[in-house]
């Protein structure tokens, strides 16, 4: 029977641990999660979240555990529902809720799924408040160490699933904020000027972190949202910003599971791949035209698609917002979403984008360095800005905050500089000067490099061997040092952006832990007796 770990028990944790109950002969898993409970993960975790903190995914594309997040909540009491804010009779699978919810129910789905796992023969064995110090690959296996336990390990098989990496929280008093999740839910902001780095969700959570401390929210008033500010905190200011100064737009109906691209197939990317490197971006630039065009065919005429490259196409996507005021266009974009919801109807051209990024990214890792640099500040934005559309109440909310003259939104262009100033942060924007007693950078996981990760074993085998960034195969196992083929998945999702720039999400994390699984039922390769000797030379064995 062979031994694997799974280190982390977020969604990918969960996801891989399915898949091997599902698709693989019963195996000991040793599963290590450092929080108190297993099986939430760390943005649906109540110390990193609030009720009115919203996921940016429903029960339609939420890969199911045990069963969907929908049947769940079904299944759940109207008191239980009503603690998040949710009524019982309104749900539905397209509907956006709190993610301390969603972290509720892969809670549950964790615990059944163990229960299945026993079941059917597996020996299974959870770790919790049990943080992983240490993993070392060698001829006989990895060894891993953790707090807590007597001594290393050994097991034939570990999955590293740790999830996203935040600073750490700062003990004294907080006037900066390095992310959201480090500190911000628990700490007592006063009512000063606020600046936040960043206009997407996370921006948005930060937002709500703030003002839920100086207020409330009125929901499904004639006014749509509106915020209530206490008399105390008349002194309150939020700023967003962002380079470009735009706020998400909300996500918009369109039919699931996505229907198939008829020019930019899998095999269609793969035969520009094939073709070489040079050109590679602006030939599947080409053939995006082709699928827009088809798709829709006036959009791309108004939008001069034709004379567009992969360069300046990102300009003419943004080109309708920026010449507005953010907060007449949110306006707008909020009633065209509730509107083509009601009547079901898909916006052509926003559908195209979002189905084209997935297989879109398939060229990234075989871009030459010059399109590489192309890509990230062009099609990169366009893609990232349509997938990461938000929840329309979320939307509603900061319109709220900002007709309660409480939140406004600052474009700081290509060349702002911050410092700070005492215990203040001070950024040079546009000429002008702005000063913030508190601020949080909410600008999102940024990926990482080798030298990051927290086990110096394997951070030091992988940086003699397999250099800066970690060298993963399709299958997400570790190429070097070769040692380790074989024997560490790495599903650490900030580690793997680099070349997969939309690699996030739970869909994704399905995927992972499926791939992962997979990859467990082939053999442990035997390791050689130059990679041996390599080994012994290196004090790894």
């Amino acid at each position: 029977m062979k031994k694997v770990a799974i280190i982390g028990t977020g969604p990918t944790g969960i996801y891989t641990l399915l898949s091997l109950v599902n698709d693989h002969p019963p195996c000991s898993v040793t599963i290590f999660e450092q929080a108190a409970e297993a099986g939430v993960g760390m943005p649906y975790r109540r110390e990193a979240s609030s009720p009115i903190m919203l996921a940016n995914i429903a029960s339609i594309e939420i890969p199911p555990v045990m069963t969907t997040y929908i049947a769940w909540l079904q299944a759940q009491c109207p008191e239980m529902l009503a603690g998040f804010g949710v009524t019982a009779g309104s749900l539905h699978e397209r509907q956006f809720l709190p993610r301390i919810l969603l972290g509720e129910y892969f809670r549950q789905q964790f615990l059944q799924l163990l229960h299945k796992g026993e079941s059917q023969g597996f020996i299974l064995h959870v770790h919790t408040s049990c943080q992983v110090t240490d993993i070392l690959a060698a001829g006989g296996g990895v060894t891993v160490t953790a707090q807590g336990r007597p001594q290393a390990e050994l097991f034939d098989f570990v999955v590293i699933a740790t999830g996203h990496v935040w600073p750490a929280e700062n003990t004294r008093p907080h006037t900066f904020f390095p992310s959201p999740w480090s500190g911000l839910m628990k700490a007592s902001v006063p009512a000063c000027r606020v600046g936040i780095l960043g206009t997407s969700l996370s921006a948005i959570d930060a937002a709500m972190a703030v003002v839920t401390q100086h207020g409330h929210f009125c929901e499904n008033t004639a006014r749509g949202s509106q915020f209530i500010l206490r008399d105390s905190s008349r002194s309150l200011q939020i700023v967003l910003m962002s380079r470009a100064g735009m706020l998400p737009e909300a996500d918009f109906y369109c039919p699931i599971p996505y229907q198939p691209l008829q020019r930019v197939t899998p095999e269609a990317i793969t035969a520009l791949i094939a073709d070489g490197s040079a050109g590679l971006l602006d030939r599947a630039f080409g053939l995006m035209v082709q699928e827009i065009t088809l798709a829709d065919p006036l959009w791309s005429r108004q939008t001069g698609l034709a004379r567009l490259n992969a360069d300046n196409f990102c300009d003419a996507w943004f080109a309708a917002r920026q010449q507005q005021d953010p907060f007449i266009h949110a306006r707008k974009n909020l009633q065209d979403t509730r509107l083509n919801t009601l009547t079901k109807y898909t916006v052509p051209w926003r559908y195209v984008i979002l189905r084209l990024h997935e297989v879109i990214a398939g060229i990234v890792p075989h871009l030459d360095p010059r399109d590489s640099t192309r890509f990230a500040s062009g099609l990169a934005r366009v893609f990232i800005d349509n997938y990461a559309a938000i929840p329309p109440q979320s939307l509603r909310r900061l319109l709220a905050l900002h007709d309660a003259g409480i939140l406004t939104l600052l474009p700081l262009g290509q060349d702002y500089r911050a410092r700070k100033d005492g215990n203040r942060t001070v950024i040079f924007a546009g000429g002008a000067r702005h000063t913030y007693d508190i601020f949080i950078d909410a600008r999102g996981q940024k990926p990482l490099k080798t030298r990051d990760l927290p086990f110096p074993g394997l951070r030091r085998q992988m940086l003699c061997h397999g250099g800066e960034i970690p060298q993963v195969a399709a299958n997400f196992t570790l190429l070097e040092p070769a040692v380790a083929r074989g024997r560490i998945a790495f599903g650490a999702i900030p580690y793997l952006m680099h070349d997969r720039p939309f690699i996030q999400g739970l869909t994704v994390s399905a995927e992972i832990g499926e791939t992962i699984a997979h990859a467990l039922g082939h053999s442990v390769p035997s390791q050689s007796a130059a990679e041996q000797q390599t080994d012994l030379q290196q004090g790894y064995l």
